[in-house]
């Protein structure tokens, strides 16, 4: 059910979603559209790392993967750990 909300004598539109902070919020507050965001942001840096760096060693490339493309990943992740909050998880803390 959608409410009305009005400030200052005005009503306010009604978003299905909106950024926050780099944060996607949809209406119904899964977490899928962020992690697709972040999902497509790193891909596209590790493929802009596989495409400029010629020397491809192991700490090379661990060393990029942990400094460019993982802080993508989880970025705001320990906001939407609750959305999971479940038994499986539960175990792995």
């Amino acid at each position: 059910m959608k409410y009305q909300y009005v400030m200052d004598g005005q009503e306010l539109d009604y978003v299905n979603e909106v950024t926050d902070l780099g944060v996607q919020f949809t209406a119904d507050l899964k977490p899928s559209k962020q992690c697709q965001l972040a999902y497509t942001t790193a891909s596209r840096v590790l493929g802009m790392i596989g495409r400029t760096v010629s020397y491809k060693s192991r700490e090379v490339m661990l060393s990029l993967y942990k400094s460019l493309v993982r802080p993508h990943l989880e970025f705001c992740i320990s906001a939407w750990y609750p959305y999971y909050n479940h038994k499986s998880l539960v175990k792995l803390i």
